[in-house]
């Protein structure tokens, strides 16, 4: 589907559903507005006239947002009632609490006892759980950033998608060479049935593409079953993917299949392998190479057919080398296998990376983001992500909440820079200790400032301590011989005026 890292878009659009909204009105013409920027936006709108046809598709279908008319017919041959708009946004609250849902009102502003009768409906609407409430005649403007706020559709590099349960496809972002090629390598591997090892540090994304070959595959029908093996205790392990027996141990009261005999007939994903005990590697080797097993406790025979992926952080051969893995069992496991690069050997991704959170997760925030803060993305290229994509998530999930504004920034969120820690070799490049100690001093080289405001040199000075401190404001403060308090409302005032998106 992706040549060189970009995607085809007819691709695109026939392995991603388009996010979907529901427009609840029963006077098309006012919604028709709604449908038509929607569709210009990619997005799927659902009409509803009326309560059972509103019902029907909200039940039958998953959506990103509700626009919802304080009008609303009963069904076809009733009248309008407000009373049945608030029906329905109980019902769609109580069923979705976190979704988001817009209240639109046709009221007469400019009758007295209209224009109160609206602000009571407003208010109702809002303490009912409304995220915004809009009045008719719609505007162009505010409907395209209520969609950009709640239904965000930033275009993406992806390299791949997976269906996930006939929900919102699972996307893989990215366009680097290296990743390119691990998932063009695990599509070629999908259709075989040979045992995969996945390696990657945490938080790379293995358990992704453990599930991207299993749907790749010819198993794809069958079941997909994981288990996670540090999370088990050496007792519990063997019970939970062979099953046991009824009175096999004490609490055994009932026969229990276990995650093997799940699995037959699809995959069987053996996340972080590495942390089984020595005896049961043993085990798991013979049932590997027989496909048949005894539950604990048992004697009876199963037969089963199941395909073996495998998810390790740590160096498998290494682990060999210091007796805490078996060195057949690896290359039972291995018969292809996948390395995940980090985050920091991925730098091509990031801003795509970014995106595609924002796409997951402004809704939640409430917030429309229609830039990348520059220095932000500068500041992010240069970190070690010890916890790498999943690090990055949380990152911007916390710089959307905490944040405020069109453009996605880490000035607001200053206490994160401690755990973005740059890469060593960028530390290098960091301004010296002795300019930081003397930020006024001079050289021949200096540029020359006369007739330049003391207000633009005050704000590039600040720009270019902040890059300098990679964006950390208490050491920028320091530097500047400001209070904390005092960069924080220069910030605010430079970020109104768009001044950080400079240098």
């Amino acid at each position: 589907m992706a040549k060189n890292g970009k995607i085809n878009l007819k691709e695109y659009n026939k392995q991603c559903r388009a996010a979907n909204v529901l427009v609840i009105d029963s006077d098309t013409e006012s919604a028709r507005l709604i449908l038509e920027l929607s569709a210009q936006k990619g997005i799927h709108a659902n009409l509803a006239g009326d309560k059972k046809t509103a019902l029907h598709l909200f039940e039958k279908n998953n959506h990103e947002l509700v626009f919802l008319s304080d009008n609303v017919n009963h069904n076809k041959n009733h009248s309008y009632d407000s009373q049945i708009s608030f029906e329905l946004l109980r019902k769609i609250r109580a069923a979705i609490p976190e979704l988001p849902i817009v209240m639109f009102s046709s009221a007469e502003l400019s009758n007295p006892d209209k224009h109160h009768e609206t602000v009571e409906t407003a208010v109702k609407a809002i303490h009912a759980g409304c995220s915004d409430f809009i009045l008719k005649p719609l505007n162009k403007a505010k409907i395209e950033k209520t969609l950009d706020t709640f239904v965000p559709n930033h275009r993406v590099s992806m390299i791949a998608s997976i269906d996930h349960n006939g929900t919102n496809p699972l996307a893989i972002v990215g366009k680097s060479p290296k990743f390119s090629q691990t998932i063009e390598l695990a599509k070629k591997i999908a259709p075989t049935s040979v045992s995969v090892l996945i390696s990657g540090e945490s938080g790379t994304g293995k358990e992704l593409i453990s599930y991207l070959i299993h749907q790749h595959s010819k198993r794809a029908e069958g079941p997909y079953i994981k288990v996670n093996c540090a999370a088990l205790s050496d007792s519990l392990l063997e019970s939970e993917i062979f099953g046991h027996e009824k009175g096999a141990f004490t609490g055994a009261y009932t026969m229990r299949k276990g995650r093997f005999e799940m699995a037959d007939g699809g995959t069987l994903l053996l996340d972080e392998i590495s942390e089984t005990p020595l005896r049961f590697q043993s085990k798991l080797l013979r049932i590997i190479e027989q496909q048949d097993f005894e539950r604990v406790g048992g004697n009876e025979n199963i037969t089963v057919n199941v395909r073996i992926i495998s998810t390790t952080n740590k160096n498998l051969l290494e682990e060999v080398q210091k007796g805490k893995f078996r060195l057949d069992l690896y290359y039972r496991l291995s018969s292809a296998r996948l390395i995940l690069a980090p985050l920091r050997e991925r730098l091509e991704d990031l801003s795509e990376l970014v995106w595609h959170f924002v796409n997951l997760y402004a809704k939640q925030a409430n917030r429309r983001i229609t830039k990348l803060d520059t220095n932000m993305l500068d500041i992010l290229s240069k970190c070690q992500w010890p916890g790498n994509i999943r690090q990055l998530r949380n990152v911007v999930l916390t710089s959307l909440i905490l944040g405020d504004g069109e453009t996605l920034s880490l000035a607001d969120v200053s206490w994160l820079f401690d755990e973005l820690q740059p890469l060593p070799q960028e530390r290098r490049t960091l301004i010296s200790s002795t300019a930081l100690s003397n930020p006024n001093q001079t050289n021949e080289s200096s540029i020359d400032l006369g007739g330049v405001s003391l207000e633009a040199i005050e704000r590039q000075a600040i720009l270019d301590t902040l890059r300098k401190t990679q964006g950390n404001q208490r050491k920028a403060a320091e530097v500047l011989g400001i209070s904390d308090r005092t960069l924080r409302g220069k910030i605010k005032q430079y970020r109104q005026k768009g001044c950080l998106q400079t240098g």
